[in-house]
C-alpha cells in the first residue's frame, strides 16, 4: 500500500507520543491541545474508530450502509449531520437556499416536494462543508498521533491529492486501547 506523507503533518509526531498506553482521558486532554473544536474531533475520532471496527483498525476509503457503499469522509459527514439540525446557521442556509430556488423559479408548486428538493439542496452543501471539516478534524488526529491517513484510489501517485482518491483512515493502537476501555 502506497502511503503519501501528509502535508498538514507538524512537527509532533506518533513517535514524540511514544506512551505505550493511553486511558480516555489523555486522549480528550491531547486533542484538547492541539484541535481548536476538542468536541467535534473527538466525535470524529469515535465514528472513524466505529468504521474500522472490523476492518483492522482501517476505515474507508468507503463505508457500507445499507448495502451502499459512501465515500468515508461523506459518511462521516452525514453522521454528524445531526449535530447541526438545530443550529441556526443551518436554519439560515435553509431560508437562503429556498430564496434561491425561488428566485430560479424551479421549486414545484407541491409544498411537500419543495421541502424535499430544499432538503436535498441544503444537504449537498452541508456535505460540501462538512468534507472540509473533517479533514480539519483528521489533521488535528494526525497531530495527535491517533489517526494515520492515506489516500487509496485513481493514480495515487499523482501529485494531485484529489486524482479520484479517497482517505483511509487507521487508528493508532494507543487511540484504539483508549477508545475500547470506555
Amino acid at each position: 500500500m502506497f502511503h503519501q506523507p501528509d502535508l498538514f503533518d507538524a512537527v509532533e509526531t506518533e513517535q514524540d507520543h511514544a506512551e505505550s498506553e493511553l486511558d480516555l482521558p489523555q486522549v480528550i486532554e491531547r486533542i484538547a491541545g492541539i484541535s481548536p473544536r476538542p468536541r467535534y474531533t473527538f466525535m470524529v475520532l469515535n465514528l472513524i474508530a466505529k468504521a474500522a471496527g472490523s476492518n483492522s483498525g482501517s476505515a474507508g476509503p468507503y463505508v457500507t450502509v445499507g448495502g451502499r457503499c459512501t465515500p468515508l469522509r461523506d459518511w462521516l459527514c452525514d453522521s454528524l449531520v445531526p449535530m447541526a439540525q438545530r443550529d441556526a446557521r443551518r436554519r439560515t442556509i435553509v431560508k437562503e437556499v429556498r430564496a434561491v430556488l425561488t428566485e430560479q423559479n424551479v421549486l414545484p408548486s407541491d409544498p411537500v416536494e419543495a421541502d424535499q428538493l430544499v432538503e436535498r439542496a441544503v444537504r449537498a452543501r452541508v456535505r460540501r462543508s462538512g468534507r472540509c471539516n473533517v479533514s480539519r478534524a483528521v489533521s488535528d488526529l494526525v497531530r495527535a498521533g491517533l489517526v494515520r491517513r492515506h489516500y487509496q484510489g485513481y493514480r495515487v501517485d499523482h501529485h494531485n491529492r484529489g486524482a479520484q482518491r479517497e482517505a483511509v483512515y487507521t487508528i493508532t493502537d494507543v487511540a484504539a486501547h483508549a477508545l475500547r476501555s470506555l
